[in-house]
């Protein structure tokens, strides 16, 4: 029976690759799943050998900690040189996308609250 080792849902194109070129240098034996024509499956990467589940998730574990410690240190470098991402700067990349979401939240607020006073609550 195979074992799901790592879920690709919402995982970025380079961490799977990634992954999958750590799993093949280490001969473990794996396959992968797509999210099918409607992306309702699961994509993952699933192991075909029980005995090589302890090493594939050695290796997973490891090179997560990695790519968590350099996604660190880029975010600190950028935080000391006060280029971290706000509000107003992704505001500013896409403001139409922005002024929509807004929108579309203020329109559920007053409908939420003119129900409410119509309804005599």
């Amino acid at each position: 029976m195979t074992i799901l080792l790592f879920p690709l849902r919402g995982v970025p194109d380079d961490e799977a690759d990634e992954v999958r070129e750590l799993l093949a240098d280490q001969d473990i034996d794996f396959y992968e799943t797509s999210a099918g024509n409607w992306g309702i499956s699961m994509p993952a990467l699933w192991l075909r050998d029980h005995g090589q589940l302890r090493q594939a998730r050695e290796l997973l574990a490891h090179y997560q900690q990695q790519r968590f410690s350099a996604a660190r240190e880029v975010y600190l470098q950028s935080q000391q040189l006060g280029k971290r991402p706000s509000l107003l700067t992704a505001f500013r990349k896409k403001p139409v996308q922005h002024l929509l979401y807004w929108s579309g939240s203020l329109l559920v607020v007053y409908v939420s609250i003119k129900l409410l006073f119509e309804l005599g609550l």
